[in-house]
């Protein structure tokens, strides 16, 4: 069973920087693109960055994605955050053999205000 577990979400002020993680256990780390969406209050949710190199118009510059395989870990750094940024932030595994499945997980709250 593929588990992902985020962390690092929380308050933080317009201008200022978070760093989410997601560990994910249960099947080889390697065998799956990795991306981050979000969803806000009211909205639907959206790709915020991705495998190759996807970044989402409005954080292009700002968030930064990367994995580390050696620890089953997929990072998003956020910089220069706005109120805009705050959502739920989720992690995705998609693995990259057929049929193709999506792993989820439990979602972690980012939001930006002063």
């Amino acid at each position: 069973q593929v588990q992902l577990v985020e962390s690092g979400g929380g308050l933080v002020q317009p201008g200022g920087s978070l760093t989410l993680s997601c560990v994910v256990s249960g099947s080889p780390f390697s065998n799956y693109a990795m991306n981050w969406y979000r969803q806000a209050p009211g909205k639907a949710r959206e790709l915020v960055a991705g495998a190759n190199s996807y970044y989402a118009d409005s954080v292009k510059g700002r968030f930064a994605l990367s994995r580390d395989n050696a620890k089953n870990t997929v990072y998003l750094q956020m910089n220069t955050l706005k109120p805009d940024d705050t959502a739920v932030y989720y992690c995705n595994a998609r693995r990259t053999t057929w049929p193709n499945p999506n792993y989820w997980g439990q979602g972690t709250q980012v939001t930006v205000s002063s």
